[in-house]
Order: structure tokens, then sequence, then C-alpha cells
């Protein structure tokens, strides 16, 4: 059941917006149900990856969405708005190629893997981080097996989901070094591929290769995107109570 008041905060989607990328066309049914079914209502603002580059573009947000649409026209600005939820605790959700940047910028800033690349990106680089997909998954539903006690099975509910993906890269190497700085791959397919992470500690680091935007025909919020909204709505209820 649902509180009867509307609980409100503010969303930085990152990403360069189109009208050809399915993610970006269901973001304002998703908002219209989110504050219809679950009284959780988003000021959401569009920051495209160059102007994300800006220091402060997304400090004062509520959460950080960086949605699907890669190759971005500035990787740089979307790796800066990863940097900055994750370092200042702002609620993150990286779907697509928000995930695959959340593990690049993990790599560089906190493992200290400061040549790793997107083969998206830089398809003749030594060292890929993100590497085109055995299979693609582009426009496949696939099983994804959920680790117990994370966020992600807090989240979802349910230690196995399907979802829907429009993918064709995924994490491969330094795995082990991710997780043993604090990284941990929540998420896997049936052959083991890593789908889900998160960043414990953190009040709301989730990012899936999944597109749970995708779900459905978007009047009924996927349970990751409540979760964000949720996370953000927290959030700004801290920032409020915060003495001047």
């Amino acid at each position: 059941m649902t509180n009867s008041a509307a609980r409100t905060a503010t969303l930085a989607l990152v990403g360069d917006r189109s009208p050809n990328v399915v993610s970006h066309t269901r973001i304002p049914l998703l908002l219209n149900a989110l504050a219809e079914r679950d009284r959780l209502v988003l000021d959401a603002y569009w920051i495209a990856s160059e102007d994300a580059e800006a220091e402060d573009a997304v400090r004062g947000f509520d959460a950080v969405w960086v949605l699907p649409g890669s190759p971005y026209r500035s990787e740089a600005g979307v790796l800066a708005a990863v940097r900055t939820a994750r370092e200042e605790g702002i609620p993150f959700l990286g779907t697509c190629g928000g995930f695959q940047h959340a593990l690049l910028e993990f790599a560089r800033n906190v493992c200290g893997l400061t040549r790793t690349a997107h083969a998206e990106n830089d398809p003749g680089a030594e060292d890929l981080l993100i590497e085109p997909l055995s299979c693609s998954l582009v426009g496949h539903e696939a099983a994804v097996a959920i680790g117990p006690g994370s966020l992600a099975e807090s989240v979802i509910g349910s230690p196995r989901t399907v979802e829907r993906y429009f993918c064709a890269y995924g994490p491969s190497r330094h795995l082990d070094t991710l997780r043993a700085h604090g990284l941990r791959f929540s998420g896997h397919d049936e052959d083991g591929q890593v789908r889900v992470a998160e960043l414990p500690g953190h009040p709301f680091f989730l990012a899936t290769l999944f597109q749970p935007e995708l779900s459905g025909d978007g009047s009924r919020p996927h349970p990751v995107v409540r979760a964000l909204a949720r996370a953000a709505v927290e959030h700004a209820g801290r920032v409020e109570r915060r003495p001047a």
C-alpha cells in the first residue's frame, strides 16, 4: 500500500537523449507510473554526456541514472557522473551502457587500472575491460541468477529473474581485481557471466547489463527502477534534515 502523500526527489538522467533509443522513450511513462502508483515523484533532468563533464553536473541531485545509448558522445562525461555518484553517496543506477561505464570508472579510479577500455569506444586498446559478447544480447531475454543477501536480491525479491537486453558488450577481464577492491557481482547469467554489479556500503549503487526500463509496457515500473526512486526520495529526506 502506498502513502497518500507524494514524495519528491531530483533525478539526473545521464545520456545522449534520442527518440531512437527505446529506453529513452520509456522514461516519461516510468516517471508517470512512479508518481501515480507509488507516490514517488521524480523531478528529472536530462544531462547530455558532454555536459556531464562539468565538475558539478550531477552534484546536488538525489539520484543519478546513466542510461543506455552508447557509444556516448563523451565517455569522460559519463565516467565523471558515475564517479560523483559513487564518491558522494548519491543513489546510482546504470543500465546497459551505464553498467559498462560504472565498471570502467571503478576499474580506473578505484583499482588503478587506468589503461582499461571499452571495445565500443576504443576497439584497438590493449586492455579491454568491456569486450564484445560471444553471443549478442540485442533484443533478447535471458535468465539472471541473483546472489543471496545482495542489494539486487532485496530489490528484485527473487533468486532468479528473466530480463530484457539490448546489448552486445560485457565485462571480461580484471573481475577479481574489481571484487578485491569492493565491487560485488550479484547477478550472473546461466553461463556464469556477470550481469549485475553493486557497491556494498554505498546508500544505493546498482548496475545491470539488462534494461529494467524495458520491462512490460512501462505502466508498472520494474523493481529496480522503483528502488532507485525510493532511494532518491530517502536521499532527499536526509538532505532536508541536515542542519544548515
